[in-house]
């Protein structure tokens, strides 16, 4: 970007997954809170037993394990306070790092394939861009201004498509993205895609973001249409694992 710090994306860059040590978790919980100004709170966590790695809430099903958050209280809790931060993970080392959204910031969630075609896209146009997380299961949160969740679905529209149907997700008030270096059971760690510098510090408006990112998704779902049609009357069409 033009006078700032630029960071090249791709898939490359996000391939080192950290294990989940309470020490790094703590240290990115106050750099976030005291660098960035961000609320953080510490969500569940897992625990070893019987060969194996659960999550804290005690669901032997739970859909994200060790990378929720850990009571209803959760938002009530969250804090910009480094101290109150250390003070927190002293109690549970390995708790997961929750940032609400709806407060400094708003994410826009979408498919990583998707995701990374944007990157691309807005990186060559040259737009402003926030820190992007990527997640163990193929998702990817670009950062925006708050706001930006219950704006997107209208602005997609305008563009001609449903936020649903192209499967944008907005995340405001109420919600929160799971922040690295959190680990979710043992499929991986939530890594940054763009990692939050001083060049990203200001945010950009759900405005510039979503002309690409809808681009990028309807192109994807477009294209898993299309493979879905193929195998109905290919089913050797399908990908491994698909079937």
């Amino acid at each position: 970007m033009p006078g700032g710090e630029r960071e090249s994306t791709g898939a490359a860059q996000a391939t080192h997954i950290p294990l989940q040590r309470g020490g790094q978790l703590l240290d990115a919980a106050v750099r976030y809170a005291e660098e960035r100004h961000w609320d953080v709170c510490p969500g569940t966590w897992l625990e070893a037993g019987d060969g194996t790695e659960r999550c804290s809430c005690g669901d032997t099903d739970c859909a994200s394990p060790g990378a929720h958050p850990a009571g209803a209280d959760w938002a009530e809790r969250a804090t910009g306070s480094g101290s109150a931060v250390r003070r927190m993970w002293s109690e549970h080392p390995t708790a997961s790092i929750l940032l609400p959204t709806g407060r400094s910031f708003d994410a826009l969630d979408v498919p990583e394939s998707a995701g990374f075609l944007a990157l691309a896209r807005m990186e060559r146009m040259e737009l402003p861009l926030g820190p992007v997380t990527r997640t163990p299961d193929r998702r990817m949160f670009f950062l925006v201004l708050p706001g930006a969740a219950t704006k997107a679905d209208g602005l997609v529209r305008e563009l001609g498509w449903r936020a649903a149907t192209i499967d944008l997700v907005g995340h405001g008030e109420g919600r929160c993205v799971t922040a690295p270096p959190t680990r979710v059971g043992g499929r991986g760690a939530v890594q940054w895609a763009r990692r939050p510098t001083s060049a990203n510090r200001w945010l950009p408006d759900v405005e510039e973001a979503i002309g690409p990112l809808a681009y990028a998704c309807a192109r994807e779902a477009a294209d898993a249409r299309s493979r879905l049609a193929r195998a109905t009357t290919d089913p050797s069409a399908l990908p491994v694992g698909d079937s």
